[in-house]
């Protein structure tokens, strides 16, 4: 039953793990473009570019043990990419960033039908659950959200129940083993772990507006090139061997720190609810 409700509306129950231990449960649609509001940031405060100032500053903690602010340095991101000229990498990521905010740009002014994804979310925070059952009475209730824009939403928030609320496999993501794996190396990391960090991350930062998320794993960066390489070693071929190669060049203490930096951004987004 609930796999049929799911597939009728097109949403799925997402669940996500994140550091200390907290697992929550939401909610995840894709749909076009054209046809979603984004969520309202108004009352957000701008977020710090990543590129201003902090390419020639070193590497440092925030003061807070648990999820570091990440640095990007020229080092930093000479010790992430695969053994590049010097500069390469930080030009060639500030200009992935900037291909990607005219393309978002253009976008808005010209909406196209690309699906983008859209979460349990309002006003620029994600809307993480405990337990189904707090997930189902909110979704029943008439609290405000960002799904509530989409055609059919009523319908289903009416028949939803909280044994319904079960995130399959592919829905389920381990943030809080992101870290601790990359800690331990090319020969320890888990790319199926790591990829599908990736895709929750962008879907929630694309989701949110987080602009330094985005921007960290725009294509170009080194978190991407990390993801890509990653992807290539699980493809196999000719083109593993190559990319096994380029996973012993990354630094694990900068990817480590890249990821810490991520998580921090979104579990500041995060809303705990019940």
């Amino acid at each position: 039953m609930a796999d049929t409700l799911w597939d009728e509306y097109e949403v799925s129950p997402v669940e996500i793990a994140l550091p200390g231990g907290k697992v929550g449960l939401t909610l995840r649609a894709y749909r076009p473009a054209s046809a979603l509001t984004p969520t309202d940031v108004s009352d957000r405060e701008d977020d710090d570019d990543v590129f201003d100032h902090k390419l020639r500053r070193p590497i440092g903690l925030d003061g807070e043990e648990e999820l570091p602010e990440f640095q990007w340095t020229k080092e930093a991101l000479d010790e992430v990419a695969a053994a590049p000229a010097e500069d390469e990498v930080a030009e060639r990521v500030v200009e992935a960033a900037e291909e990607e905010a005219d393309e978002e740009s253009a976008d808005a002014a010209e909406p196209g039908d690309e699906e983008v994804p859209v979460f349990l979310s309002h006003k620029g925070k994600l809307l993480l659950f405990a337990s189904a059952k707090g997930l189902a009475d909110f979704v029943r209730s008439n609290a405000p959200h960002d799904l509530k824009q989409l055609d059919g939403w009523a319908k289903l928030a009416k028949k939803i129940k909280a044994e319904d609320v079960v995130a399959g496999d592919d829905d389920a993501f381990e943030l809080d083993l992101v870290v601790e794996n990359l800690r331990g190396g090319p020969d320890a990391w888990d790319p199926e772990l790591l990829l599908r960090a990736g895709e929750i991350a962008r879907d929630i930062s694309y989701a949110l507006r987080l602009k330094p998320v985005i921007v960290s794993l725009a294509p170009g960066s080194p978190l991407d090139d990390l993801d890509e390489a990653l992807r290539a070693t699980e493809e196999g071929g000719l083109g593993s061997f190559f990319a096994k190669r380029k996973l012993r060049k990354i630094g694990a203490e900068q990817a480590s720190i890249g990821w810490r930096s991520i998580i921090g951004k979104i579990s500041g987004a995060v809303d705990w609810r019940d």
